[in-house]
């Protein structure tokens, strides 16, 4: 059921009046905290599993990989480091100013709202969280209305887990998130796509509130036409069938030299047959699309289409159901290049040379993640030299994501903002800097009052004259 409209500023307020409390400051406070969320889905990964398959479809085996079990990984990591994370830092100064005694203290943001997507749920709304809880802030926490049943489940268990006065779930679709993004908060994090990205941005510059946006896109994979094609095709396959296609960094699209694409379009389809020898339709490996809407979208980019299909998925339009597609001689202009497919369709884009393809991916906006295939050392760093993503993988797809010490961030129209670990702990802390003037230092100080004598003067000026290195 959606929250009532009406309770929504009671429930920031009351967030607000548990942070000004005090509540969350003691690190052991917030540890606690964290390993709770940790039972909570090591508790309820059954429940948890069964509302993402009747949402999503979703295998339970994926459930518990990339969303339940990283989830309780994150959250007890996040507890054990938070001491050393949570260190007040004791800056490295010239002699003359260590008696100022300089600090940076780690303080909480605030109160903060995480708005979630519906594609991986669980882990896309607490892996921000634990940022949040780590740094000692309270939070509104905004489900996905595209998973109902999910997000009905997280009302009724988070309450039952973490303290209900740092943390509130607020369920609902465009009137709720509405009446959120109307109010002030310390921070909003918010992941999605673009389109609401620039409503939640233009709401929160109203307040001047900071924000992180970790959004998505067309996320292209460049293969060196020396490199196995095989096991780039089974790499980059296996990606793409990732809660099916509908993950922010999916592979897109393929940049694949013209005489290599029949090659990649042929172990595609070996590989497709052997994850799914039946086929993916009725395979309980393989999820549902998220809803009607998205599933006629899809179909829609496929029978508008230029390319040759050479992998024809089947549809089930009453299930929702929709098999991996690949689609090849797909030219500038296509349907399948005009937004990002969150699905499971795969176009293969042939060209020329490296350079075609660094030029078609600098022509578009920058992508989430950059995929390359190639064990050419020269050419992996004229990729990182040459384009720009919010990160670069080489050589895998989708695989980043298990790296937790890693950042994970977009870059323009993908978005901006860290998080993983430490990262998302930073997102959610102000450094907050300090100088505590000893009486002493008095004598020292005073060519810095008026009137300045020429000594004065000279000292107070002397970085102007300071020998600056001569260029190369």
């Amino acid at each position: 059921m959606p929250t009532p409209v009406s309770t929504i500023p009671n429930i920031r307020d009351a967030l607000r009046a548990t942070f000004r409390s005090g509540l969350t400051r003691p690190i052991a406070w917030r540890q606690h905290q964290l390993y709770q969320l940790a039972r909570m889905a090591q508790n309820e990964r059954e429940l948890i599993c069964g509302a993402l398959h009747k949402d999503l479809g979703k295998p339970k085996t994926e459930v518990l990989m990339a969303e339940v079990g990283a989830l309780i990984q994150i959250a007890v990591k996040s507890a054990e480091q938070l001491p050393e994370w949570a260190k007040t830092e004791y800056p490295e100064v010239p002699d003359w100013q260590k008696s100022w005694k300089p600090t940076l203290y780690k303080v909480p943001r605030g109160t903060v709202l995480i708005i979630s997507p519906w594609n991986y749920p669980m882990i896309l709304t607490f892996q921000p969280l634990i940022g949040a809880i780590a740094a000692g802030c309270t939070a509104a926490l905004k489900p996905s209305e595209l998973v109902p049943t999910f997000s009905q489940l997280l009302e009724e268990i988070v309450p039952k887990y973490l303290d209900p006065n740092a943390y509130q779930v607020v369920n609902g679709a465009v009137p709720e998130t509405s009446k959120l993004l109307e109010l002030q908060w310390d921070h909003i994090f918010y992941t999605g796509n673009s389109r609401v990205a620039r409503i939640v941005a233009s709401a929160a510059a109203k307040h001047l509130t900071p924000l992180a946006l970790e959004l998505g896109g067309k996320s292209p994979v460049i293969i060196d036409s020396a490199y196995d094609i095989d096991i780039a095709a089974k790499r980059i396959l296996w990606g793409k069938c990732r809660n099916a296609g509908q993950i922010c960094v999916a592979p897109d699209y393929v940049l694949v030299q013209r005489d290599k694409q029949d090659e990649l379009a042929k172990a595609f389809q070996k590989h497709y047959k052997a994850f799914f020898p039946d086929g993916a339709l009725d395979s309980p490996l393989f999820g549902s699309i998220v809803s009607e809407l998205h599933h006629k979208r899809l179909t829609s980019l496929l029978s508008r289409t230029k390319g040759e299909i050479v992998l024809q998925g089947r549809a089930d339009a009453a299930r929702r159901r929709l098999e991996p597609t690949i689609v090849k001689d797909v030219a500038d202009g296509d349907s399948l290049l005009e937004e990002e497919i969150f699905g499971p369709i795969l176009p293969l884009v042939p060209v020329d040379s490296l350079q075609q393809a660094i030029d078609f991916v600098n022509a578009r906006s920058h992508p989430l993640v950059l995929y390359a295939f190639s064990d050419n050392e020269s050419l992996k760093q004229q990729l990182v030299s040459e384009t720009q993503s919010g990160g670069i993988v080489f050589n895998d797809t989708v695989q980043q994501l298990s790296v937790t010490e890693l950042p994970f961030t977009g870059v323009g129209e993908s978005g901006y903002g860290y998080q993983f670990m430490k990262h998302t702990y930073d997102t959610f802390t102000q450094l907050r800097s300090s100088i505590d003037m000893p009486t002493e230092a008095e004598p020292y100080l005073a060519s810095r009052y008026p009137p300045y004598s020429e000594e004065a003067v000279k000292a107070l000026t002397a970085a102007v004259y300071m020998p600056i290195q001569p260029s190369l």
